[in-house]
């Protein structure tokens, strides 16, 4: 998603927007009141590749209560929602007046043109319900180390969650902050690998008015918005040095300054922070501050691989197949045994947000009712062949959106292929399209990239090999 506008609040909701496009799902976490643009154009909050919505399509307008509001879009803007007597669907068309607002409900379906987008409960948030944001926890180790946290969430230390990309840190944390007495104030998530120097301090500790050329208005940085609630310091081992000091001062004494500010304010905010990083292996190389190592250091979680945990594996690919499959407005899914057997099988180097790609894949591509091993394409996170043995598909012309009930069927569509190859083929050039989204969301930082897809940094370069897209400078993301 873009960065947060004058129109939006920088507070997360418990709601997160799904967009269904090119055989893909990407995830939008939701402010939680405001306005939320939707539309091909960059400048939007949250932007759609798809030719058959417009460059400023919509805006979602964030309650109480939640509406949609179309801004005169070509293709328009339909809402599917089912009748109270029965299993029909009936579609409720916006005109593209602007204007003009429709009121949704968490899990409505709606056609902007032929993409789908909905509303739904975010993974991991607090409130969300059971089997789409509650933890699944059956491993013996999960046990033991949730019982640990809900023991250390009443007391005020700080906690370093430790554990690979993709394994749950953030759910973990999560689950902390909701077993505190600051339960009731916000959680708020920052990713320290994901913006630069001056952005990460201007975002921590907020700034004043002038401080710089863009600071036309004073703005409070998380810290000061996560007051009497929890902040988690997301991938808090690529902090800069510079950062590290002044996050130091501000563990010791409890006041922020922001930048260009005069005098400190107080705070009262918990710290939570994760890494998958060794910290103690970076402070013997002096990468990372021992003193700062220490003070958020005061109790370490170290979470197991997905691989580690065998037992979860079929319970969370099942909740995950659901919840896919309820956005699409399908039944859940069934696995077949040697599905199952081949999940479990299966290494997941890139821990539960790999499971979660796959299973999404499959579900949308699969169009059945039951999952088959072949539809999991497990051998993806193989290295790919050379680039040219790989079939290649044409790209499809631009054309308008179909009728109402076509643009319900296409949106949930199956890619027509010819037998496995053609199956390939398909996933080839979805799998290219987000990897370039990858890289254009990360500004070309290809580590943050691969973290994104939940793909191992060694086979995301493999993949850009096979893919003939360019490896590209830092900041200079490649098409």
């Amino acid at each position: 998603m873009a960065a947060a506008k004058s129109t939006r609040n920088d507070v997360q909701s418990a709601l997160e927007l799904a967009v269904f496009a090119g055989g893909r799902v990407t995830r939008h976490p939701l402010p939680a009141e405001g306005r939320v643009s939707l539309g091909r154009s960059t400048e939007n909050d949250v932007q759609i590749g798809d030719s058959s919505v417009s460059r400023r399509h919509a805006i979602i307008h964030l309650g109480p209560p939640i509406a949609i509001e179309d801004l005169g879009s070509a293709n328009g803007t339909r809402l599917r929602r089912e009748r109270s007597a029965g299993p029909t669907t009936k579609l409720l068309e916006l005109q593209p007046e602007q204007g003009k607002t429709m009121e949704l409900s968490v899990g409505d379906a709606v056609n902007l043109g032929s993409t789908l987008i909905v509303i739904l409960p975010r993974e991991g948030a607090a409130g969300a319900a059971p089997g789409q944001g509650q933890p699944i926890v059956l491993d013996a180790a999960m046990e033991r180390l949730y019982a640990l946290a809900e023991r250390v969430a009443g007391a005020p230390i700080t906690v370093l969650l430790l554990g690979e990309t993709g394994a749950g840190k953030e759910v973990l944390a999560e689950h902390i902050h909701r077993r505190s007495p600051r339960a009731q104030g916000p959680f708020v998530r920052l990713n320290c690998a994901a913006l630069s120097e001056s952005l990460l301090e201007s975002e921590l500790f907020g700034h004043e008015r002038g401080a710089f050329t863009s600071a036309v208005h004073a703005k409070p940085g998380l810290l000061e918005t996560a007051e009497k609630g929890t902040v988690l310091l997301d991938e808090v081992g690529e902090l800069p040095p510079g950062i590290q000091v002044k996050l130091l001062r501000v563990l010791e004494d409890r006041k922020v300054m922001r930048v260009g500010g005069l005098s400190p304010r107080p705070i009262d905010v918990r710290f939570l922070s994760a890494t998958n990083r060794d910290l103690a292996a970076e402070v013997k190389r002096g990468a990372f501050r021992e003193d700062l190592f220490f003070r958020l250091n005061g109790i370490a979680l170290t979470i197991p691989p997905l691989r580690a945990r065998t037992s979860e594996i079929a319970p969370l690919a099942r909740a995950i197949a659901d919840r896919t499959a309820s956005a699409l407005g399908r039944p859940a899914p069934a696995f077949a045994p040697e599905t199952l057997a081949a999940l479990e099988a299966h290494r997941w180097p890139g821990n539960i947000r790999e499971l979660r790609n796959v299973i999404e894949r499959a579900v949308v591509l699969s169009g059945g009712d039951t999952l088959l091993p072949e539809h999991l394409l497990l051998d993806a996170a193989a290295a790919p062949p050379p680039l040219e043995a790989r079939p290649v598909t044409p790209p499809v012309e631009a054309r308008p959106a179909a009728a109402p009930a076509e643009a319900t069927a296409h949106a949930g569509a199956v890619p027509s292929a010819e037998g496995a190859g053609g199956l390939r083929s398909e996933l080839d050039a979805i799998e290219r399209r987000r990897i370039v989204d990858a890289l254009e969301q990360c500004a070309g930082n290809q580590t943050q990239a691969a973290a994104l897809l939940g793909m191992p940094r060694r086979t995301f370069v493999a993949r850009l090999s096979a893919y003939g897209i360019p490896r590209p400078r830092k900041g200079k993301p490649t098409r």
